[in-house]
């Protein structure tokens, strides 16, 4: 049996534990730089008489 399945969580649940360690056990630099790509950037497009308008972010991201 699976050690996630032991463990009583999702495969998805298990990668996301695995990768926050991973993150975590980084240098700070790369640390960082890790942790910027690990964000989510939600945007959506209006369209009007079938053009589409400009894109804009749900939660405009944190710089």
């Amino acid at each position: 049996m699976s050690a996630w399945k032991a463990a009583g969580i999702s495969y998805l649940q298990y990668a996301n534990i695995c990768a926050r360690a991973v993150r975590n056990s980084l240098k700070d630099e790369t640390r960082t730089l890790a942790l910027r790509r690990n964000q989510n950037n939600l945007k959506f497009n209006k369209w009007e008489s079938g053009v589409q308008k400009e894109a804009q972010f749900v939660v405009p991201p944190k710089n």
